[in-house]
Formats: structure tokens, C-alpha cells, sequence
């Protein structure tokens, strides 16, 4: 690869007030590093930003992603996922640098920025691969998430039942407001904050969470995911939502049947030296710290 004339996508949320630093903190380097940016003509109209010496405008983020040698992703975990529905065909490194937060894969901070982009430039990174789950329902339409599938009720305050079985075997019918097929990648995210486990990236599992149960004894939910998982949503009084990160499926008519399953496709996350994930943890879900402890340590 040619280290000279390297070109890096830009995926940015320009509506976040911070984006717009570590944006420019990003182009100043590719001036001083002879790297050309590509990025689309709608970011750099609301951002404001043109240096045509550096900038290369495209028509969309997935052109520039298209056309690039590796994809800088400056923001959220949202932003994270709207690049991998967009480049979830596609194997470029992509390297997640913090405009939001909070963001467990958008490790890079903006201090540490010009010299995380000196490391990826140098070809200094693991790649850390993040693989999709698959969708597929009964007229055959496939759907791919990153972090989870969600099915929940919608516009109503009665519970649903869903069905699930596991490799041919009836798990349960669940009673709740909804339920939680999520990857190990999105263990952190809905999965966590409906009461499920976190789980290491990279173990080969999909965890199965209901949202707010109506009977206490049923628990989230471990299992392989190379094993199909299917979800069955009856006809009934609530109407149902079906969404892969974030991107709502109109549900017309029920029943739902869904099977899911571990896909080919992953989303190559840029790991640089020194990022650990047990520290992630740590550092931004104050992940076993000990109030007791941290008053004691600044007495």
C-alpha cells in the first residue's frame, strides 16, 4: 500500500457539537501527513470544512468508503452502526474516534488522536473483527445487525408474547413488553440496560433478553450462535415493531417468524496498541469500581 498517497474515509455526525474538533484536529494531520480525506459533500456543507488540498468530496459515505484505503469514524456507537449498515459488505479497517459520550468502539480518545492516526497510517494495529448476526424471515428478506434484533410492543401498554427456539428446541414463550437477540458486540448496549450479561467481543454467541417480563423467573439468555434461533411473534391485541440497530422494519401483518443466526460478514474494528476492552469497561461503565474505595483513596 502506498503509504504517500493513502486515502481515508471520513464517516462523521456533524450534528454533534464535538464532531466538529476532532474533524478539523483530523484534517489539519492529513495536511502534515500527505493523506488525502475523503468525505461526502453533505458533511463538509454542515460542517463547513472544503481544503480541497486534503479534502476529496464525495457524493455519499459509502462512495468514500468505497474509494478509501481504511474509514475513520468520528462520533458515537450510532455512528458506528450507521457506517456498518452501509459498508457491511466491505472489509476496509475501520477505526472508531469518540464525538459523543459514550462509545465502546470508538476507543479513540481526541487527545490521543493525531498520534492513533500516525499508528494506522504505519500499518501499527490489530484487527479486531466484529461479526454481524443474520435476519432471515419467511418470504426470504435478510437483515443484518452489528449490536441486536428487537421485538417489542408498539403504541400500546400490553404485553406480547413471543415465542423462541433454539436448534429445533422450544426455549420458552416469553410475556413482555419485548425481547432482545443481540450479539456479543451489542451485549453493551440494549442487552445491558434491560438487566443482560456483558460478554467479551469474539465469543461466538447471541444472548436472548426479554424487556421487562412479567413472571421474575425468567433470565437473559446465552447460546451459541452458529446454531439458528428462531423468533415466532403471534397475532394479537398489541401491534409489534421488528428492528436491526436501530432501523425500524414495518411489520404489516402477523405472524412474524424470524430466524437468526452468526453471518459471514464482520465489521473490521481497528485495535491499536495499548486499547484493552476489560478498560473500556472501566473507564466508561465505571465497570467495577467501588465508590467506598474512591472516597477513601482522594481522604
Amino acid at each position: 500500500m502506498n503509504q504517500i498517497n493513502m486515502k481515508f474515509a471520513v464517516v462523521a455526525n456533524p450534528n454533534k457539537f464535538e464532531v466538529k474538533k476532532v474533524l478539523k484536529e483530523t484534517i489539519d494531520w492529513a495536511g502534515e501527513n500527505s493523506v488525502s480525506l475523503l468525505i461526502s459533500e453533505e458533511t463538509c456543507k454542515l460542517t463547513g470544512f472544503h481544503n480541497p488540498d486534503v479534502i476529496q468530496k464525495t457524493n455519499s459515505d459509502k462512495q468514500a468508503i468505497d474509494e478509501c484505503d481504511l474509514v475513520i469514524v468520528i462520533g458515537g456507537d450510532g455512528t458506528i452502526l450507521y457506517t456498518a449498515r452501509i459498508s457491511s459488505h466491505s472489509s476496509k479497517p475501520i477505526l472508531g474516534v469518540n464525538g459523543g459520550r459514550l462509545g465502546f468502539m470508538t476507543d479513540t480518545k481526541f487527545e490521543d488522536l493525531k498520534e492513533a492516526l500516525q499508528k494506522v497510517k504505519s500499518g501499527n494495529y490489530t484487527i479486531d473483527k466484529r461479526h454481524f448476526l443474520k435476519a432471515v424471515d419467511s418470504t426470504g428478506n435478510e437483515y443484518f445487525a452489528l449490536n441486536e434484533f428487537l421485538f417489542a410492543r408498539k403504541d400500546s401498554t400490553a404485553m406480547i408474547n413471543i415465542t423462541a427456539e433454539y436448534d429445533g428446541s422450544l426455549i420458552n414463550t416469553y410475556w413482555a413488553d419485548g425481547l432482545i437477540v443481540a450479539s456479543s458486540t451489542g451485549s453493551t448496549a440494549y442487552n445491558l440496560s434491560s438487566g443482560g450479561p456483558i460478554v467479551v467481543p469474539g465469543s461466538g454467541v447471541m444472548l436472548v433478553t426479554p424487556i421487562n417480563p412479567h413472571t421474575l423467573t425468567t433470565r437473559p439468555l446465552v447460546v451459541r450462535s452458529d446454531k439458528p434461533l428462531k423468533i415466532r411473534v403471534e397475532e394479537q391485541e398489541s401491534d409489534v415493531s421488528f428492528s436491526y440497530d436501530g432501523v425500524h422494519y414495518k411489520v404489516d401483518t402477523l405472524p412474524l417468524e424470524v430466524e437468526i443466526i452468526a453471518s459471514d460478514l464482520a465489521f473490521n474494528l481497528i485495535r491499536l496498541p495499548g486499547q484493552d476492552y476489560f478498560e473500556t469497561l472501566r473507564n466508561k461503565l465505571m465497570w467495577g469500581k467501588d465508590s467506598r474505595r474512591i472516597r477513601n483513596e482522594e481522604l
